[in-house]
C-alpha cells in the first residue's frame, strides 16, 4: 500500500503569560479570552496510493473489465423479526407471510438494482446469494432517499436474515430481544451497520432494550417497519426501509436508533402516539437525531457516543420481574399493595404532572414505602408526554421521601427497560442499583446539566473570524464552527495536542468530524502513533469504525504506520479489519515474509490476522518464508499457525461437546416422556457417541 504523508512546518511559541506558558499555541488560540496575532502555520498535505491487492470482483460485461473496490460498498444486514411490512391478509386479517420479503424487494427497483448485481458477480461474493441485494444507483433526484450511492459513493449492500417463525410485535418477549441481540453480536464484524424490520406496536420497547443490551455499541442498529403492508401500493414501507437503509451504510451512528416517516430518533426516547398515521411515532423529549428530506441532515451534537474503550457486547441478562404501575385518581392502597408484592422487583410509577401523587393519602404513601424498605425498587416517571419529574411540589417531594428514583424524562418504555437491565445485575447492592438507575447510560434521560459549557459564540477564537465577516446570528457561527474545526482538530490530533482537543470540544464540537478527506482525528492520532491522543479521543466517543476517502480505518493506518500500542488499544476497544481488508491481507503478509519483514509480521498478526491467509497465487507466508530462507521468520510463522491451529481446535472441541451432550439429554428427555425407547436405537447412539464421551 502507499503511505500518506503528513508534513508540517513547526509550530511557532509566542510569548504568554505565565498562567497560560504550558499550553501550546493552538490552545491558546482556541481558549483564552483575547486574542492577539495568530501563530501562522502552513499545513502541506501529499497523498500517494498504490495498487492495493488483487481485485476480486469485475464487471462480468465489459471488455475492460474494471475492479470493484470494496471501498464503493457498505455492507448492512436486515433482520426481519416480522411486523405489518411483512404482512399479508389470509382470511381477511393480516398476519406474517415467511420466506415472501426477499422476493418481493428484488421486484422493486428502488430497493434492488439486478442489473449491477449480475454485471459485478455480487451473488457469487455475497453469500447467501438468494437473500442478498443492493439499492440502486444514484439518480437525477435531487432526493437522497431515492440515491443508492452516498456521498462517498458507496452502494449499499444488504442481506436479510429472516427468523421463523415471523412474529407480530405483540407478541415480542424478552427472549426475542435476546436473539436479537445476540445475532448482532454474531455478525458484528462482517456489517457496517443493522436494520431490525419490527412490528410497531411494541416496537419503542424493543428499541428500549436493545439499547440497554448493546454494550458499547459502536455501529448504527436502526429498528424500522411500515404501518401498512410493503405489498400495497399505497404503503409507507418503502420509504422507511429505503431511509433506514441508506442511514445504517452510510453513517457510523453508533446507536440503537428508530427510523419512521422520514426521521431517525434515538430508540429510547420514543414512544408510539398514532396507531393510524404514517407518522406514528414522536420523541417528545429529545429532537430526532436525523431528517431526511431534501437532504439528509444528521444532528452530530445530539448522537450519542460511548465514551468507553471497551468492546463492543450484548448483556442479554434482562430482569423479567418488573411492571408499569399508572395511578389515577381514587386508587386503592389495596390495589397497589398488592401490584407491589413479590415476585416483583421493580416498579415504574406513572404519576401526574412533574412527578407528583397525593400526599394526604398516608394509606397510599405507606404501601409505597414498605414497598421500597424490603427492597423493590420503583422509578417515578410522569404520565405526561413531555416534561420531566422535579420535586418542585410538596405532592413530589412525598414520593422521593419515600424512596422512589427521579426517572427524569424518561419515557416509561425505557424505564421500564432500564430497570429491568439494571435490575438483572446480580453484582450489585440495592444502593448501587438506585445510583446507576440515576444515572444517563444511553441518552435515554436528560444528560447531567451541572457545569455549564462554553456556548459556541464564547470562543474569541470564532468571534474574531466571524467579526471579520461580519456574522453575528447563531447558524451563520455554527456553520464557521462546522467549516473550521474538522481540519483544526485533525491539526490538534496531528501534533499530539490534547489541550487543544479539549478547548475544541468545549466549543461544542464533535471530535469524530472528518475533514476533507473522511479522515477523522482518530485517524490521524492513529498515524502518528501518538497513544495518549487516541485515548482521549475514544474516551470522548470518537469511533474506530470510521472510514476516509481511500477506505482506510484508524487500525488500518495504526498497522501500516507500525504503532504496536496503537494497535493494541484500537483492537481491545473492538477494532477489526473487514472481510476485504482480510482478503488483501495474504498478499501483504507473503511479501513482508519474503522481504524477511518480521516486525510487519508481528504487528500484523497484533491486529488480529489470520497469519495462515494466502496470497493472490495460493502461497501462504510461511511457505514464502522457507523458499527465501529467512529462519527466523518461519519460526515466528509456525508459533503463530501453531497458536491459531490450538484456538481453532479447541472451538471445533467445545462444539463437538455440546453437540454430545444436547443429543444425550435428547435421548434422556424422550426416554422419560415416552418411557418406550428402542434399545436397538439406544444401542446404536450410544456405540456411536462413545468416542466423543471420552473426550468430555
Amino acid at each position: 500500500m502507499g503511505r500518506s504523508e503528513f508534513d508540517m512546518a513547526e509550530w511557532k511559541h509566542t510569548p504568554s503569560a505565565p498562567s497560560s506558558a504550558s499550553m501550546t499555541s493552538l490552545a491558546r488560540a482556541l481558549s483564552r479570552s483575547k486574542l492577539s496575532q495568530p501563530d501562522a502555520f502552513q499545513l502541506q498535505k501529499s497523498v500517494s496510493r498504490s495498487a492495493a491487492g488483487q481485485s476480486r470482483r469485475r464487471f462480468s460485461s465489459s471488455s475492460e473489465s474494471p475492479d470493484i473496490s470494496p471501498n464503493v460498498e457498505a455492507r448492512v444486514l436486515v433482520i426481519n423479526t416480522g411486523g405489518t411490512i411483512g404482512m399479508t391478509y389470509h382470511n381477511n386479517v393480516l398476519s406474517p407471510e415467511p420466506n415472501a420479503l426477499v422476493e418481493t424487494l428484488r421486484k422493486l427497483p428502488i430497493l434492488h438494482d439486478e442489473q449491477y448485481a449480475q454485471q459485478t458477480r455480487l451473488y457469487e461474493y455475497y453469500k447467501p446469494p438468494e437473500n442478498t441485494l443492493v439499492l440502486p444507483k444514484t439518480t437525477h433526484s435531487a432526493d437522497p432517499l431515492f440515491h443508492g450511492l452516498s456521498k462517498q459513493n458507496k452502494r449499499i449492500v444488504y442481506r436479510v436474515l429472516e427468523y421463523s417463525p415471523l412474529l407480530d410485535s405483540c407478541n415480542m418477549t424478552t427472549d426475542d430481544w435476546a436473539t436479537i441481540g445476540k445475532d448482532i453480536e454474531k455478525h458484528y464484524e462482517q456489517y457496517d451497520g443493522f436494520v431490525i424490520l419490527h412490528g410497531t406496536d411494541t416496537m419503542a420497547y424493543t428499541a428500549s432494550a436493545l439499547s440497554f443490551m448493546c454494550e458499547n455499541l459502536g455501529k448504527p442498529v436502526i429498528l424500522t417497519g411500515s404501518q401498512v403492508p410493503i405489498y400495497e401500493m399505497r404503503n409507507d414501507g418503502r420509504d422507511n426501509l429505503l431511509g433506514a437503509l441508506l442511514i445504517a451504510g452510510q453513517f457510523v451512528i453508533p446507536e440503537v436508533c428508530l427510523y419512521f416517516h422520514h426521521k431517525l430518533y434515538r430508540g429510547n426516547r420514543v414512544t408510539k402516539v398514532d396507531a393510524a398515521s404514517f407518522n406514528a411515532f414522536t420523541s417528545p423529549n429529545l429532537p430526532p437525531l436525523a431528517n431526511a428530506e431534501v437532504d439528509i441532515k444528521i444532528n452530530w451534537d445530539t448522537v450519542w457516543r460511548a465514551n468507553t474503550t471497551a468492546k463492543f457486547t450484548v448483556n442479554t441478562q434482562m430482569n423479567r420481574n418488573v411492571g408499569l404501575l399508572r395511578l389515577f385518581p381514587g386508587i386503592t392502597a389495596d390495589t397497589v399493595r398488592a401490584f407491589l408484592q413479590p415476585p416483583m422487583d421493580g416498579i415504574v410509577l406513572e404519576t401526574y404532572g412533574s412527578g407528583n401523587a397525593p400526599d394526604n393519602r398516608a394509606d397510599l404513601l405507606d404501601e409505597i414505602r414498605k414497598a421500597t424498605e424490603r427492597g423493590l425498587i420503583m422509578i417515578n416517571c410522569t404520565q405526561c408526554l413531555r416534561g420531566s419529574v422535579t420535586t418542585s411540589y410538596a405532592t413530589g417531594q412525598a414520593l422521593s421521601d419515600a424512596g422512589l428514583v427521579a426517572g427524569c424524562d424518561m419515557t416509561p418504555e425505557a424505564a421500564l427497560s432500564k430497570l429491568s437491565y439494571v435490575l438483572a445485575k446480580q453484582n450489585l447492592s440495592i444502593e448501587e442499583k438506585k445510583k446507576m438507575l440515576s444515572r444517563n447510560l444511553r441518552g435515554e434521560m436528560i444528560a447531567d446539566l451541572g457545569g455549564a459549557k462554553l456556548s459556541l459564540s464564547d470562543s474569541r477564537f470564532i468571534q474574531v473570524i466571524a467579526k471579520s465577516l461580519s456574522i453575528s446570528c447563531k447558524e451563520e457561527l455554527e456553520a464557521i464552527r462546522d467549516a473550521l474545526t474538522p481540519t483544526l482538530v485533525c491539526v490538534a490530533a496531528k501534533i499530539g495536542d490534547i489541550e487543544a482537543l479539549e478547548a475544541i470540544r468545549e466549543m461544542g464540537t464533535d471530535l469524530s468530524n472528518a475533514d476533507y478527506d473522511g479522515r477523522t482525528p482518530l485517524h490521524i492520532a492513529a498515524c502518528e502513533g501518538h497513544l495518549k491522543v487516541v485515548e482521549y479521543l475514544l474516551g470522548k466517543g470518537a469511533t474506530v469504525y470510521a472510514r476516509d476517502r481511500f477506505g482506510d480505518t484508524p487500525l488500518r493506518n495504526a498497522v501500516r504506520f507500525r504503532h504496536k500500542d496503537v494497535v493494541r488499544l484500537l483492537r481491545k476497544t473492538g477494532a477489526h479489519f473487514s472481510r476485504e481488508e482480510m482478503e488483501d491481507a495474504g498478499t501483504e503478509l507473503c511479501s513482508l515474509a519474503a522481504s524477511g519483514d518480521l516486525e510487519g509480521l508481528e504487528i500484523w498478526q497484533l491486529a488480529g490476522v489470520d497469519m495462515t491467509m494466502c496470497s493472490y497465487d495460493g502461497q501462504t507466508p510461511i511457505e514464502v518464508a522457507s523458499a527465501t530462507g529467512c529462519e527466523e521468520v518461519v519460526e515466528f510463522l509456525k508459533q503463530a499457525t501453531s497458536y491459531q491451529t490450538q484456538v481453532w481446535n479447541i472451538k471445533l472441541l467445545t462444539s463437538i461437546c455440546v453437540y454430545i451432550l444436547c443429543v444425550y439429554i435428547y435421548i434422556y428427555i424422550y426416554t422419560v416422556c415416552t418411557e418406550s425407547i428402542q434399545t436397538p436405537l439406544n444401542f446404536s447412539l450410544f456405540v456411536i457417541l462413545q468416542p466423543f464421551a471420552k473426550i468430555i
